[in-house]
């Protein structure tokens, strides 16, 4: 790249982290691997910044970039969980404290098939609407739909999110 091209990179990337790094957290729901995934869509976009830049919306690129990250990392590495005694603390990130999220909603949507995740946090966390989730995810409005509303039902179900759920926290 050249430098002007460099430049405009980086400010697209700065630009871009803590929202990349916000909806990260929605498809992983731990904060380290959302940064990982941002790293890695952003070193992605970064080789191809030429076609990056020529497309018609570079964030739904690199969103793009981050789904398939998180299918590939979630194909290649299944490692079991390790249950501690209690929950590690959460690190702030930016402006978009993930921490701060009601733990019992992320449990839920990492119950949910990959798909349906994707569709529900562009949808309802990084407010994109129908049009701008389905080029992000390269697939239909209707899909979209279809996905969010079985996505919804499930989380509609799930016991942690029902008002007067088993915690009492409402």
């Amino acid at each position: 790249m050249d430098p002007a091209q460099t430049e405009e990179f980086t400010e697209f990337m700065l630009g871009r982290w803590s929202i990349l790094v916000r909806f990260g957290y929605g498809l992983t729901g731990d904060v380290g691997e959302a940064e990982d995934l941002a790293q890695t869509a952003l070193a992605r976009a970064c080789v191809a910044w030429p076609r990056v830049r020529r497309a018609d919306d570079p964030d739904a690129y690199v969103r793009r970039i981050m789904v398939n990250s998180n299918r590939s990392r979630f194909r290649r590495r299944r490692v079991a969980e390790r249950l501690t005694e209690s929950p590690p603390d959460v690190a702030a990130v930016g402006e978009a404290r993930p921490g701060e999220e009601r733990p019992e909603l992320v449990s839920a949507l990492m119950g949910l098939p990959a798909g349906q995740r994707a569709v529900l946090v562009l949808r309802y966390w990084m407010d994109l609407s129908e049009d701008e989730t389905a080029a992000t995810l390269g697939c239909s409005a209707g899909n979209v739909k279809s996905q969010a509303a079985r996505g919804l039902a499930k989380l509609r179900l799930d016991p942690d999110l029902v008002e007067g759920g088993r915690h009492g926290e409402r």
